[in-house]
């Protein structure tokens, strides 16, 4: 795919998204959102990549939320043609089909790829981040700032509800209290707030952000089994929503059978004991378990 509103690149195994509308304040589209679901397909599917960072182009936004340019028609998808996928979802009686793919929030879209992304994802916030610009956040796995960063949960004060899954992440990284104190009072707060708050790990000098996020890439990623980051990934996210730790049990079993039995696990042995730099031999694209697979309840009473 050619990609038009983002740019895309892989650095010495760190993939870097970039959102490319400076003109707009990269404000968010619907081709945007198509164009990272298949940047975030790229990523998982080249072994080369250790981690993917995503950032804003410019030196003024990561993402000021959705592009208003529709005037009041922006947030009704009915009078969208560009986002009626499949036909319209008002049937002729004037009823909505809820099931139809119209409905689907384009941001909800962009955040279930990124959970359920095969690599380690950085938001390296650069700058202000009100709408989808901070609730596309919320699936990485840390968020880094600049000191020129604003953040905003403003969907109150457009009207509308918070979107993107952000009602099922945004307490799981917060709290509630937090959560809600946001999202009612749309306002818009700096880096050092979210930086209290838990919303980022650390604010950096705009011209030293970048080069944070990519040392702590490879921190996170340089010493490390490839599939074994791929799956604790998935391991850790889809567990934060467990019901009991019998379920976390019953995941951690099977993928520790599972892996165990792998050519990393026999190489991580080994280079420990012969105090050598592992080669981990298995590849994320091709051996990493698909996760559908292993979700369903064994009868362990």
């Amino acid at each position: 795919m050619a990609y038009e509103t983002i740019l895309f690149g892989v650095t010495d195994g760190i993939a870097t998204i970039t959102l490319h509308r400076p003109d707009r304040m990269n404000a968010f589209t619907p081709q945007m959102m198509t164009e990272m679901v298949d940047a975030f397909d790229q990523a998982d599917a080249d072994d080369a990549v250790r981690a993917v960072i995503v950032t804003g182009s410019g030196e003024r936004a990561f993402c000021a939320g959705a592009d208003l340019s529709a005037g009041g028609a922006t947030f009704d998808y009915a009078q969208r043609p560009d986002r009626i996928e499949g036909g319209s979802p008002i049937r002729a009686d004037g009823s909505i089909d809820y099931a139809h793919p119209g409905i689907r929030d384009n941001g909800g879209r962009l955040t279930l790829r990124i959970f359920n992304s095969k690599k380690p994802v950085i938001g390296a916030i650069n700058g202000a981040a009100v709408g989808i610009g901070a609730t596309m956040q919320l699936p990485m796995d840390f968020r880094l700032a600049s000191t020129t960063a604003r953040f905003g949960f403003v969907f109150a004060r457009r009207g509308i509800v918070p979107e993107a899954a952000s009602s099922w992440f945004l307490p799981r990284l917060l709290g509630i209290s937090t959560a809600l104190d946001w999202c009612y009072s749309g306002r818009v707060f700096d880096a050092g707030e979210a930086l209290a708050a838990g919303l980022v790990r650390s604010i950096h000098p705009p011209t030293e952000l970048l080069n944070a996020a990519t040392a702590l890439a490879h921190q996170l990623t340089d010493d490390s089994a490839a599939v074994s980051v791929a799956v604790t990934r998935q391991m850790m996210w889809r567990m934060m929503g467990a019901a009991h730790p019998m379920d976390a049990h019953k995941l951690d079993s099977r993928m520790i059978w599972a892996r165990g039995r792998s050519a990393d696990a026999a190489e991580g042995v080994s280079s420990f004991l012969e105090k050598r730099t592992a080669r981990y031999p298995d590849k994320v694209s091709i051996d990493t378990p698909h996760f559908g697979q292993w979700m369903d309840d064994p009868d362990w009473g």
